[in-house]
């Protein structure tokens, strides 16, 4: 690692908090205009934080308990916040894409992360039983009968969480009226071959392709066998018996995806995840158990999918960084494409000086104006 990078994430830990490896996260770009510290002001921020004022652990069985909570307006219409990853978790700060006058508004902390029990940090093994899309499909209409909710006024979804969006309101279409989708994933076996296989993103972040493989090479007893099959080669070690080498792993995985989430990265943001095994473990696992398993969606699953969300009804809104080289941009235009020719109602808005995360004021700009765009629609 850079030196430079490693003592600015050393010195942003807390003293108590031990950093697996690093070696392998790639050093962000250079910063000069300050963006990191004093991002450029957008005409539509976050809703200020609040509190929830209900919580609770949701039973679903297969021995998963799902943490949820719930903000906002208790009368008001009901939405739903899709984390991505699989395994990033949700914060108190996905409350804030809505307006809590107007919205009941939903956290879940999907299967195996965040608050959920168990996390794959604690439990790696029971963490994965019976953690698919169909499961989480489930788990999503298991909550919205506890809930005594009808029918979802709002569903969103970023980046994963848009994956599972679509799958949820395909499966059940009569249960959801809008969606807002960030950083559309498809689960195309392109996408993730681009991401994850290939070298895709090399073009752009070479540094961070190259460590992403450094890792696997210099652990490896058969790189030549391994290099092929990056995202079983990381699997394997994820899956280990040894702490250090499972930290490890995710630490190079997870530091790979980040550092090439944002137009300007923040070492504080990587020093979060690598120093947190309940959200570095999950965020890793998952991510790659799913990629492993191609979302246990079939392919063109989620196009298919379009003409039944239009019969329907659902309106959808798109918003998508421009320099989003995680999620590719030709994923957001595929899908409103589908939506538009099967007669859905659709915008998509491509953000200029954006990359992948919701924490880039471009998106947060885009998404909170697609939130409160659909009121009109939800009244």
């Amino acid at each position: 690692m850079h030196c430079a990078v490693a003592l600015s994430l050393a010195m942003s830990v807390k003293p108590d908090v031990k950093l697996p490896d690093l070696r392998y996260v790639s050093p962000a770009a250079s910063d000069a205009a300050g963006q990191v510290a004093s991002p450029a002001a957008y005409p539509t921020t976050l809703y200020p934080a609040i509190e929830a004022h209900a919580s609770g652990l949701l039973d679903v069985g297969d021995g998963h308990q799902l943490a949820y909570d719930v903000s906002g307006n208790p009368e008001g219409v009901p939405c739903l916040f899709l984390h991505g990853g699989p395994g990033a978790g949700c914060s108190p700060r996905c409350r804030q894409f809505f307006d809590p006058k107007f919205y009941r508004i939903v956290c879940v902390d999907q299967r195996g992360s965040g608050n959920s029990v168990p996390n794959a940090a604690d439990d790696l093994a029971g963490s994965l039983v019976e953690n698919t899309t169909p499961a989480l499909v489930a788990d999503i209409e298991r909550l919205r009968t506890h809930l005594g909710i009808e029918r979802w006024g709002l569903v969103l979804g970023g980046s994963w969480g848009s994956t599972l969006a679509l799958a949820y309101a395909q499966a059940h279409p009569t249960r959801v009226r809008t969606l807002v989708l960030r950083g559309v994933f498809l689960f195309g076996m392109d996408e993730v071959e681009y991401l994850f296989c290939n070298g895709g993103t090399y073009g752009q972040h070479p540094q961070a392709w190259d460590r992403y493989k450094a890792y696997i090479r210099d652990t490896s007893s058969n790189w030549e066998r391994e290099r092929t099959n990056l995202l079983g080669a990381y699997w394997a070690r994820l899956m280990s018996d040894d702490a250090a080498t499972r930290a490890a792993a995710a630490a190079a995985f997870v530091g790979y995806e980040l550092s090439i989430s944002k137009t300007f990265v923040d070492p504080a943001v990587i020093t979060e995840y690598m120093g947190n095994p309940k959200i570095l473990i999950p965020f890793a696992v998952m991510e790659v158990h799913y990629m492993l398993h191609g979302g246990w969606l079939r392919r063109g699953q989620l196009l298919d999918g379009a003409a039944g969300m239009a019969a329907h009804g659902h309106r959808v809104a798109i918003c998508h960084g421009r320099a989003d080289y995680v999620c590719q941009p030709q994923a957001a235009w595929r899908l409103a494409q589908a939506l538009e020719e099967a007669g859905a109602a659709v915008e998509l808005e491509f953000v200029a000086g954006a990359g992948h995360s919701d924490s880039e004021p471009g998106l947060v700009d885009a998404m909170v104006r697609a939130t409160d765009g659909m009121r009109e629609a939800l009244k």
